[in-house]
């Protein structure tokens, strides 16, 4: 079976990804929340994340933060159905990760033993370096996020884009450093400067995966509902829209309320 436009079969891992930074071969990854996209974007993806973007997409919240545990690990077991070739990572919520160590590994090792993850998304840096070690040690593998983190939405104020200064895209750039050592695989740049986000790249021996941060990332990642043009409360610059989903849908909905209205549907060849 053929995934896109390259050969690759069976089963990605950290190892793959891995030997896609040596070789310089771009990184694709989506969400997905169901396991009906989920198996529609396994023939393509490398890496298929369960984001708490589905807070916003699926269950209508105003940012992630809502988003609880019990939440991601059930649409992380639907996705899990629908899924062959791509590596499944399931991002932790707010309030998971962030008070202990322990928590933080007892709350990854559910999203991996109950939902068939194979690994977890953080968001942060210093801050959490210890709780990534713990996972990994255990054998769970962690991929970080920096840049604009939408769990901390609150204190930045808003969805502008991060690190502008001196101060904080060095700063940016010493914690990408802390987290590759603390042992994530790959790590998520959002909404970062293209230039920053090029030079973490280039200092990292993991993959970096972009999204609003420029084209010299190791890979992007995109919200489906997004780029199929689906979802319309929220509409960013760095979105590039692929369909038009959402009056396709209208349409057909339109047509369907005509056509049972006016005695057109059912027709005689659609009755038994």
């Amino acid at each position: 079976m053929e995934y896109g436009t390259d050969e690759r079969k069976g089963k990605v891992s950290v190892l793959t990804l891995q030997k896609m930074k040596k070789k310089g071969e771009k990184i694709t990854v989506l969400t997905a929340y169901d396991a009906l996209f989920a198996s529609f974007i396994d023939e393509y993806m490398d890496v298929i994340l369960v984001g708490d973007s589905l807070g916003m997409v699926v269950a209508g919240y105003e940012t992630t933060i809502p988003v609880t545990l019990e939440q991601i690990l059930m649409h992380t077991q639907y996705v899990r159905s629908g899924v062959n070739h791509a590596m499944l990572v399931a991002d932790m919520p707010f309030l998971t990760y962030q008070i202990s160590p322990e928590e933080t590994l007892r709350n990854a090792g559910r999203l991996l033993k109950e939902g068939g993850a194979e690994a977890v998304k953080m968001e942060g840096g210093e801050r959490i370096a210890e709780s990534v070690r713990r996972c990994v040690e255990t054998g769970i593998p962690v991929m970080g996020h920096l840049g604009l983190t939408p769990q901390s939405i609150h204190s930045f104020g808003g969805w502008q884009t991060r690190a502008k200064t001196t101060e904080e895209a060095q700063r940016l750039k010493e914690e990408a450093l802390i987290l590759q050592e603390a042992g994530i695989f790959s790590l998520v740049l959002e909404k970062v400067p293209s230039v920053l986000a090029q030079d973490v790249t280039n200092s990292l021996t993991i993959p970096t995966i972009g999204i609003g941060a420029g084209n010299k990332t190791d890979g992007q990642v995109l919200v489906t509902q997004d780029l199929l043009g689906m979802y319309e409360k929220f509409k960013p610059k760095f979105v590039r829209k692929y369909a038009g989903l959402a009056s396709v849908i209208r349409s057909a909905l339109k047509q369907y309320h005509d056509d049972v209205k006016s005695g057109n549907f059912p027709s005689e060849e659609e009755s038994f």
